[in-house]
């Protein structure tokens, strides 16, 4: 399998010399699907901009898709690129077929001068591959928070990216909401299974049975990197997180809690020892 992400040494660091990401070394190949997990500051947002072709490295080198950034458009890159942000704005008034449309160029406004046929064609097909060709002619207005995000990945998807990158997709969903988003990764994942995905969450329970490998990111560094199954374990996410987390496995979904006994006093003690 090709590397579509390759990662050497990449370290980013602020004006004031603040250390965000710290000798970062990575690799995704295609038809893998990763999660990329740790505490708030460990640096998975900066991650992920640099992955999208957003920001470069500080130190280091960077290759996206076969583009070794310095000597790439990265402006030409970043259309082989999707991204499913929840903060992604849509136009209320727009039906969830043409909102989706937007995304072939990359834009909140409809350009209905460039929509024939073919391109009606490509939008219903995007929809169909997360569930929800029933949002064609609805209205976002009318679309809940999870519809609206099933839409956003449909979006993502017209342009067929080599890539597709979720930055948290199923924040301030409910249970159902979140079930059914799921559900379309994991069909997303069937239906194409060459196509690489990389997705950044805070939750276990936010994963779909379709993902295969984990990076754990703690302080701007891989704490551990690989097969989710070995990963995702209490030890490691106990170093991870830096407090006693217990990791269960249920038929290829996933749930973390706070180990039995543990107390916020517990925690706040081992942050003032750090």
């Amino acid at each position: 399998m090709a590397d579509v992400i390759q990662l050497v040494n990449v370290s980013i660091w602020t004006p004031e010399k603040k250390r965000i990401l710290n000798d970062v070394s990575w690799q995704v190949r295609s038809g893998e699907h990763w999660v990329v997990l740790g505490p708030n500051g460990a640096g998975k947002t900066t991650m992920l901009s640099v992955v999208a072709a957003e920001r470069h490295p500080s130190e280091g080198d960077v290759t996206i898709l076969g583009q070794l950034f310095g000597r790439t458009d990265m402006r030409e890159l970043r259309r082989r690129i999707g991204r499913v942000d929840p903060a992604l704005r849509m136009l209320d008034w727009l039906t969830g077929r043409e909102a989706v449309l937007t995304g072939l160029r990359n834009t909140i406004w409809p350009r209905w001068e460039d929509w024939n046929e073919p391109e009606y064609v490509q939008a219903r097909e995007a929809l169909a591959l997360v569930g929800s060709t029933e949002f064609a002619e609805r209205e976002i207005a009318t679309l809940s928070h999870g519809e609206r995000q099933r839409v956003r990945i449909a979006r993502a998807l017209i342009p067929e990216p080599e890539l597709l990158l979720l930055d948290e997709p199923a924040t301030g969903l409910d249970f159902p909401a979140r079930e059914a988003l799921l559900s379309s990764l994991d069909r997303l994942a069937a239906q194409r299974p060459d196509l690489p995905t990389v997705m950044v969450s805070h939750h276990l329970e936010d994963l779909p049975m379709s993902v295969t490998h984990a990076l754990l990111l703690r302080q701007g560094e891989v704490l551990a990197l690989g097969d989710v199954r070995e990963m995702l374990t209490s030890e490691l996410m106990t170093e991870c997180y830096g407090f006693p987390i217990e990791v269960h496995e249920f038929d290829g979904r996933w749930a973390a809690r706070a180990a039995a006994g543990w107390t916020v006093q517990d925690r706040a003690e081992r942050e003032v020892a750090q």
